[in-house]
């Protein structure tokens, strides 16, 4: 088994104001960098704060920079059809040079199709438009002429580049994330048919990897991100008893929003929607049986949607660095000084 890297994916679902999420979203991120986690993750939402609390991940990953010193801070993902393209480039290089380095520079199309109205888009559009905005941000990034002048971006951003990740949920996805040799973003919200609403959630994404790994030109090492939803706890009894309200909470907004799953007991939709709940060695047992971790380079965790007061998201988070994550193959780096 090849050492795995490790990244804290937080939503800033907490139910409290909306600087208070960033305030605890912060902490977390400090306390996942005290034990030794190698990134952090914030994904871009807009409008809904019930479905995620941040539309300007840039700017917070800006502030979280300055108070760390050593993790990876990342967007899983920037929603890039909603975003100027050229303003993304020139954002994304500031943050970079501010962080020393530690941006990770995560893309996709979007999937929440109320945010494209309000900016003048069409969300039947969105693949079009990303290609579009794809390709201005990277001629931006490497050098190239912009508008009739010919001006070039300042600072420059060519070394970013290599660091963009494209989420995808498709093997045609995996295979341009694959020829751009780019790094590739697994969900743990791969959507099922209506035709197998139970599909293993590897069983979906092998075919995705597969696509990846054929496309990547030669010599270019693969980057594969797979996230999944874990929520480790003492024992487990109170894993499950945290876990219902946040579970039947995003099951109904799940069902709301026109999905396709069925229903069941507590048990039963912890593994219709993919999520590792229990002690550390009930989550351990799961996630050895999601056959794909074994072949991406990151392992990324969310605690999402169980969704849990912030004290036992920090919990969780100790339990993955101390027993979890060892577990997969993965070692910690050297460990900064706590907080």
């Amino acid at each position: 088994m090849s050492k795995k890297r490790l990244g804290f994916f937080t939503r800033l679902l907490d139910d409290v104001s909306a600087g208070e999420r960033y305030r605890l979203a912060e902490e977390q991120i400090f306390h996942a960098e005290a034990l030794g986690f190698d990134s952090a993750w914030v994904a871009q939402h807009h409008f809904n704060a019930q479905e995620g609390g941040l539309p300007s991940p840039l700017v917070f990953l800006a502030h979280a920079a300055a108070r760390t010193s050593r993790i990876q801070l990342g967007t899983a993902i920037l929603t890039l059809p909603l975003e100027q393209p050229i303003r993304v480039a020139e954002d994304a290089v500031v943050l970079d040079l501010l962080s020393g380095g530690r941006f990770e520079f995560g893309l996709g199309s979007g999937g929440t199709n109320s945010s494209f109205p309000p900016f003048g888009f069409d969300p039947a559009n969105r693949g079009a438009i990303y290609g579009a905005h794809f390709k201005t941000l990277v001629d931006a990034l490497e050098g190239r002429a912009l508008g009739e002048a010919g001006q070039r971006l300042y600072p420059e951003g060519v070394h970013l580049r290599k660091k963009f990740w494209q989420a995808t949920f498709s093997a045609a996805g995996g295979t341009r994330a694959g020829e751009a040799g780019d790094g590739l973003l697994l969900s743990r919200s791969q959507p099922r048919t209506p035709e197998a609403p139970r599909a293993k959630l590897w069983d979906l994404q092998h075919p995705i990897v597969d696509a990846y790994l054929a496309a990547l030109p030669p010599g270019v090492a693969p980057r594969l991100g797979g996230s999944r939803s874990v929520f480790v706890a003492d024992t487990r009894s109170q894993a499950y008893d945290l876990a219902a309200e946040g579970i039947e909470k995003f099951h109904a907004f799940v069902l709301g929003n026109g999905g396709s799953v069925p229903s069941g007991s507590l048990t039963e939709l912890l593994e219709i929607h993919d999520i590792h709940a229990g002690t550390a060695d009930d989550v351990i047992g799961s996630l050895k049986a999601d056959t794909v971790l074994d072949r991406v380079t990151d392992l990324i965790f969310q605690v999402h949607p169980v969704d849990p007061d912030h004290k036992f998201v920090l919990r969780s988070l100790e339990l993955i660095a101390e027993k979890v994550a060892p577990a997969l193959g993965w070692a910690p780096a050297e460990v900064a000084h706590a907080r």
